[in-house]
């Protein structure tokens, strides 16, 4: 009887086109809230949103991190919604720290999506959850709060960089204005949108794209450039991949955080990764310099000029809201069966 035959990963040799990327200059990132699935692609972070946490929650094996998260909400007191938004941020915290057991980095935790509108409450969220870590002997220096890049998400990484030294990462970037608000706002790493700018000009146009044209790929290289022309440190991080040929086209960008089904198989392939972004050359390929500097209106105008900007950041919204909402009521009714 034949052996089973197992699938051939190239990374002893190096020429994997996932050890080709890490070459290239770029920090490979793992998204995904699955920390029994990151060791194995030996990324430098960790990436987790709601809707990853939400995926992570429901299978089988984790059910230990909801008992702890669980319990730790029921002795905070209080109502039941009180002790279910505890045991949330609990969870989102173990979670983290399972993270950080794996990969040698940050991890990126998310604040409520519905306190997207409220720079306050999103200091004061990004406080506890920091709070939380700190309890457990984690660092702020290995968590990323992330933050939808909305105005007021944007006004709340600035007041939690500089007046509280945490590092944010602004999520749901889709255009060239919440980039140039950030990097003026001297937050650590921002996260653009490759794959869901793709999905609304496919949409949106009817046309096919090849990776060199595709509109997600165009707008993180006019970030990329723009921040390395103007001397911005702000990291940029390309995220939602809809295809490796994305993630190649953007080989030598700061940051890339990739799912595990697409880091399976850039390890499964050798096909070249070569170099394609580079900070000298995009020094020269950068746009002049704008600002938003307390204009208010200005971004919100410009931003509202965005249409595929505009719609993808209001639905990304409501997506990771509803996400957190279905994971709040399957906290609350372990809450309420214990």
């Amino acid at each position: 009887m034949a052996e089973p035959t197992q699938k051939k990963h190239k990374s002893d040799d190096g020429d994997n086109s996932l050890e080709q990327l890490k070459s290239s200059g770029t920090v490979v990132v793992a998204d995904t809230g699955d920390f029994e699935a990151i060791a194995q692609f030996t990324p430098q972070d960790a990436t987790t949103n709601p809707s990853l946490i939400l995926a992570a929650a429901k299978k089988e094996g984790y059910g230990e991190l909801i008992d702890v998260a669980v319990q730790y909400g029921k002795k905070q007191g209080g109502s039941l919604e009180e002790q279910t938004e505890a045991a949330v941020d609990r969870l989102l915290v173990e979670f983290g720290k399972k993270i950080l057991e794996v990969v040698p980095g940050r991890v990126s935790t998310e604040v409520d999506a519905r306190l997207s509108f409220d720079t306050e409450g999103t200091v004061k969220k990004a406080l506890e959850i920091i709070e939380l870590y700190a309890k457990d002997g984690i660092s702020k220096e290995r968590v990323l709060i992330k933050i939808a890049s909305t105005w007021e998400g944007i006004q709340a990484a600035k007041e939690l960089e500089s007046k509280h030294g945490i590092h944010v990462n602004l999520t749901l970037l889709f255009s060239f204005p919440q980039a140039v608000a950030a990097a003026e706002a001297n937050v650590t790493l921002i996260s653009p949108f490759v794959g869901r700018i793709l999905d609304w000009y496919k949409a949106s146009t009817g046309q096919t794209y090849t990776a060199e044209t595709d509109p997600g790929v165009q707008s993180v290289k006019e970030i990329y450039n723009y921040y390395k022309r103007h001397g911005y440190k702000t990291i940029v991080m390309g995220a939602s991949f809809r295809n490796v040929g994305e993630i190649k086209a953007l080989a030598g960008v700061d940051y890339l955080t990739i799912s595990p089904a697409l880091l399976e198989e850039l390890m499964g392939s050798d096909e070249p990764v070569p170099r394609v972004l580079d900070a000298q050359s995009a020094k020269e390929q950068g746009a002049e310099k704008v600002s938003y500097i307390n204009d208010e209106a200005k971004f919100r105008l410009d931003l509202n000029d965005d249409a595929m900007s505009t719609e993808k950041l209001s639905e990304g919204i409501r997506k990771f809201s509803a996400d957190i909402v279905t994971l709040f009521g399957l906290i609350q009714a372990k809450i309420q069966g214990q």
